[in-house]
């Protein structure tokens, strides 16, 4: 198991890394999988922006990407581009935890990698369904 942390184009420090990884780990493994290797890229909302522009044609704001990169079906591998800027904005917004916020966003990555989608609302739903069950769950690792 492989999980690794970068930023670009941000200055944000990124506490607990091992201790991510083990929760992100368990996630992974609750749903069936094998977490091989992933690479969470904490960047600005200008980096994340191009990238939305460039590789979906999608010109908007977005706070994560999530790049498959799974050759083995069972096993997964991935890149989650994490843009810092609309996790604090979302954060503030809805008057929570910076990191309770980076949290899901990890996690609503980490499950689109395991199978789920949520370009509808039953999808939405047990994808957040997903997101508020492991979350609970992570206070078993921090």
């Amino acid at each position: 198991m492989a999980v690794r942390f970068f930023s670009e184009d941000t200055n944000y420090l990124l506490k607990d890394k091992r201790k991510i990884s083990s929760w992100l780990a368990d996630v992974v493994k609750s749903e069936g999988h094998e977490l091989v290797d992933l690479n969470i890229i904490l960047v600005s909302d200008d980096h994340l922006h191009k990238m939305n522009v460039d590789f979906l044609s999608h010109d908007t704001l977005t706070d994560i990407i999530t790049f498959e990169n799974t050759v083995v079906p069972s096993q997964i591998e991935g890149e989650l581009y994490i843009s810092i800027d609309r996790v604090k904005d979302n954060a503030a917004k809805l008057s929570i935890d910076l990191i309770d916020e980076l949290h899901r966003v990890m996690v609503h990555g980490v499950l689109h990698l395991c199978g789920y989608g949520d370009k509808s609302p039953k999808k939405k739903a047990i994808m957040r369904e997903k997101e508020d069950l492991f979350l609970k769950k992570r206070k078993k690792h921090f």
